[in-house]
């Protein structure tokens, strides 16, 4: 049986908690990346490993 995930935002290690921003600003420099070079992002949603097209990035950054 897994574990319960937990949430690095709230640890103990303020290197550990801070982590969770940095990795957020990361992805959004690749998704900037991805569209710029029109290149697709590849990362696991639900389980499963998925293809995101620069097109795809594009609408999804204008709907927001």
């Amino acid at each position: 049986m897994r574990s319960p995930v937990k949430d690095i935002r709230n640890s103990t290690d303020p290197d550990i908690a801070g982590s969770y921003n940095a990795m957020q600003r990361a992805g959004k420099a690749a998704i900037d990346l991805a569209i710029q070079t029109n290149t697709a992002i590849v990362t696991v949603i639900n389980g499963k490993i998925t293809r995101i097209p620069a097109s795809e990035l594009r609408r999804q950054r204008e709907a927001n």
